[in-house]
């Protein structure tokens, strides 16, 4: 499937990027002012420090596990052909809505500082339940655009301990059709893993707290706790199930997803060779984000820990592999360990998005981080760290440092207009990143 067809695609990412470079939306939420209540200025977590010593960066190092070809095409041959992106976006059945047709408690979500210029919410069934968005990622194409579609993937998780058991803990993704940003429209997809060779699958049980798309893949966290630490998914591995039936999996006739009609199959994973995360151990992996800025791109990840906690986090990265066999794929050595190609240690805690990106002429990469507040109710605050020093957003007359999104989830930068996209956890938004860096300095 050829994916670039990069003129036609320059054309029309400038014509779009045109129309999105008007005035900031004039949002409820930029207009807030966090109040006295609220307002708990974090102490500094100052620069961050690299981590170099093998004992350090040994606890990063993962080992690659690949579904065989043969379970994957034995999926294939018992669902059907897969499909693509485009298939599933051809039947987008939810529409997200402008921030002016949103209710007021939505834009309350969003950042006060930086404001969001683009903010949608999501259709009121989805936010009514037990799912809620945590991750978020979009095409990386040069100008955004994969198949014929500029396309945003928003990760959500059910909650491990309400609703019906088949769902508990479930992780869902919505395929979003983003060429109008007028109209934004979704698709839900159910990530599985297959087993018993390919003859089965099942739902992924995970909090989808970090999203990473890289050529045709999809890399997503994997449930704190254990010594798995991301699953990939390939974008053109898609299958339709043929049963609506509240099982998972095969199913008399046919197969089911819970009521979904598409299914993503993983392709492989990663597990820490350390094994399970700890605080002395392997880092549970929280946010993911892309760095195409880096040669070879990079995947960069932080460690979730407790908002409210002392502990310190570590914020690393990841290369990709290089050759074309492996589109997609984290680079290994010969026994299919992969190490991470930089590391730090950071005081910012309860570490809920992450970005790194250099400037041009930059010596080094500032990394962003937005963090949840302390006590776990209401805006966190939104960081950006080198190793010489730290700079926050501040907001209000008592320039508490709360000002960015409530129950905010990951950061996903689309170069091919220059924003950063992330979401609440009642709306998805974007702003420019160059929007953001002023108000960090």
């Amino acid at each position: 499937m050829k994916h670039r067809g990069r003129h036609r695609r320059r054309r029309r990412g400038a014509a779009l990027r045109a129309v999105l470079a008007g005035t900031a939306l004039a949002l409820t939420a930029a207009a807030t002012l966090i109040s006295t209540s609220q307002a708990g200025i974090a102490a500094d977590p100052g620069a961050l420090t690299p981590l170099t010593s093998p004992a350090d960066t040994g606890r990063l190092r993962l080992q690659e596990h690949l579904v065989p070809d043969r379970s994957l095409d034995r999926l294939a041959a018992a669902m059907g052909s897969p499909v693509g992106v485009d298939a599933v976006l051809r039947g987008a059945d939810h529409r997200l809505r402008e921030a002016d047709d949103c209710s007021a408690d939505d834009r309350a979500s969003l950042p006060v500082a930086p404001a969001a210029t683009r903010a949608y919410c999501w259709d009121p069934a989805d936010t009514a339940g037990d799912w809620r968005p945590a991750s978020v990622t979009t095409s990386d194409d040069e100008d955004g655009v994969w198949g014929t579609h500029r396309v945003i993937l928003a990760g959500w998780t059910h909650s491990a301990t309400a609703g019906r058991p088949g769902e508990q803990g479930l992780a869902r993704v919505a395929f979003v059709n983003a060429d109008d940003p007028a109209h934004l429209a979704y698709r839900w997809v159910l990530p599985v893993v297959p087993v018993d060779g390919g003859r089965d699958y099942r739902g992924l049980a995970s909090g989808v707290s970090g999203m990473a798309w890289h050529k045709d893949k999809l890399l997503v966290t994997t449930t704190s706790g254990g010594a798995d630490a991301l699953y990939v998914y390939d974008l053109d591995r898609i299958q339709r199930t043929t049963v609506a039936a509240p099982a998972i999996g095969r199913v008399p006739g046919g197969w089911s997803a819970g009521g979904y009609d598409y299914v993503l199959p993983a392709v492989a994973s990663y597990r820490f060779a350390a094994g399970r995360c700890s605080a002395s151990g392997p880092p549970c992996p929280g946010a993911l984000a892309l760095d195409g800025g880096t040669a070879p791109d990079s995947l960069v990840a932080a460690e979730w820990t407790a908002p409210d906690g002392d502990r310190r986090a570590r914020l690393w990265r990841y290369a990709f592999d290089t050759d074309p066999a492996r589109r997609g794929l984290l680079a290994t050595d010969g026994a299919g360990r992969v190490d991470a190609v930089e590391a730090y240690r950071t005081r910012a805690t309860g570490i809920r998005g992450v970005l790194s990106y250099r400037e041009a002429g930059a010596d080094r990469p500032s990394w962003y981080v937005g963090r949840l507040p302390g006590t776990q109710d209401g805006h966190g605050g939104l960081w950006r760290q080198d190793t010489e020093r730290t700079r926050e957003a501040r907001c209000g007359a008592d320039a508490s440092d709360r000002c960015w999104a409530r129950d905010a989830g990951s950061l996903s930068y689309w170069r091919g207009t220059g924003e950063v996209w992330s979401l609440s956890d009642r709306m998805l938004f974007a702003l420019p990143l160059a929007g953001l860096d002023r108000s960090l300095d």
